[in-house]
């Protein structure tokens, strides 16, 4: 693999989305606004199988999705998320691609290193800039090795090779892939960065007809409480709207956007995306969002924005403007398994945390990520923590799974 030179892309206007997206989302590189139809092996789903590599079209790491992030000035220099893309070719030829900054801060992630940073700063070492592969702001699993399918062998491996060595001429600290998939885990453990894992809740469409035929697969205490918190969130004339497509306007932008920063402002003080972001995404990526409203008397009062692929719904961020009972659980999590059965989606991902979720048919599944520390000393003591992290995650995703609120067989 001698003759391939790996290129930093600052901004991913100088590459373009056809060039980015032949690596990232090769199967409909040529049309990204296209919805296949899912294939019949939905009907094989399981929780198992959530976070896996079968996911033709990721819009998170669509050239679409991250350039709305950097134009709109959301993901640039400015707000900590310098680009430092990885772009690996040969001659002319792009053979693979990464999503990767130069961090200033550990905001923005979702798998947390900041004990780590305030460690190796108290002990006298520079933990910022650090180089982070990932989609901003999205604790979604998924390609994050964007190599494409017909580049030879070896192409991973050198991408691998790239970033660390990458690393080490930027002077960062580190090297973090996050979210990637398993298959990606295991290869980037073994070129020898360290490996982490956490844990997600996922709802697996094993081909349910619809929600009814969902609830009657739940114990019946479960299938109960959920009619119960449906009835609640629904009461006082609330109707649901959902929105994709040609459909979505900029009144419903507005909407959601204020629902967005009336959450961020009351859970982390500082939102991360802007208004121009989701006019962006809703110019760009429309048919591949969904967002679901809730009005009263014709008056938006919440919202739940998801992103649609071609085997999953993703559930990004929701808000509310009326504190309603339940009316989190029905937008964010019933009304996106209503839509996943709807369309043959095999699963929705619902993004991070919540045990809460587990009651309502979101199972625990594994997620991944991995670390190259360059100074040693740090190398040692974290890879310490995640020997014993990891067998935490294991045994709690295990202590989860005896807590199914499905019925037993």
């Amino acid at each position: 693999m001698a003759d391939l030179t790996l290129r930093i892309v600052r901004s991913l206007r100088d590459i373009s989305a056809r060039d980015w997206d032949a690596c990232a989302n090769p199967e409909i590189a040529s049309d990204p606004r296209a919805l296949r139809p899912v294939s019949d092996s939905v009907s094989q789903a399981s929780p198992a199988d959530s976070v896996s590599e079968d996911e033709p079209f990721n819009p998170f790491v669509s050239h679409a999705f991250l350039w709305s992030l950097e134009e709109s000035g959301c993901a640039v220099a400015r707000t900590g998320w310098a680009g430092a893309h990885a772009v690996l070719e040969r001659g002319d030829d792009i053979l693979a691609t990464a999503p990767a900054y130069l961090k200033s801060h550990s905001m923005g992630e979702y798998v947390f290193d900041h004990g780590w940073a305030d460690a190796y700063e108290r002990a006298g070492g520079a933990y910022y800039p650090k180089l982070q592969v990932c989609a901003p702001f999205t604790p979604v699993p998924g390609r994050r090795l964007l190599v494409r399918p017909d580049a030879p062998a070896g192409t991973e491996s050198a991408l691998i090779g790239g970033l660390r060595a990458l690393t080490r001429k930027t002077g960062a600290s580190s090297l973090h892939v996050t979210f990637p998939t398993r298959r990606e885990w295991e290869a980037l453990g073994a070129a020898g960065l360290l490996q982490r894992t956490g844990q997600q809740f996922h709802f697996a469409n094993p081909g349910y007809r619809d929600f009814d035929d969902f609830l009657d697969a739940l114990a019946s205490r479960k299938r109960k409480a959920i009619r119960k918190e449906r009835a609640a969130a629904l009461a006082g004339g609330v109707e649901i709207e959902w929105a994709t497509g040609a459909d979505l306007t900029e009144a419903h932008w507005d909407a959601f956007y204020a629902f967005y920063m009336d959450t961020g402002a009351r859970k982390w003080g500082r939102p991360y995306l802007n208004r121009a972001f989701f006019s962006m995404i809703g110019e760009r990526l429309a048919d591949r969002i969904l967002l679901v409203l809730a009005r009263r008397e014709g008056r938006a009062i919440a919202g739940a924005l998801n992103f649609i692929g071609d085997r999953a719904l993703y559930g990004r961020n929701w808000g509310a403007l009326e504190d309603r009972p339940f009316l989190h659980f029905e937008l964010c999590y019933y009304q996106a398994i209503d839509f996943a059965i709807s369309r043959g989606l095999a699963r929705v991902e619902a993004g991070a945390q919540g045990e809460h979720k587990l009651a309502r048919g979101y199972m625990p599944v594994p997620t991944y990520s991995a670390h190259d520390l360059v100074d040693p000393r740090l190398a040692r003591a974290v890879a310490d923590f995640l020997a014993r992290e990891r067998r935490q995650v294991a045994e709690t995703i295990q202590v989860y799974g005896e807590y199914t609120p499905f019925r037993k067989a």
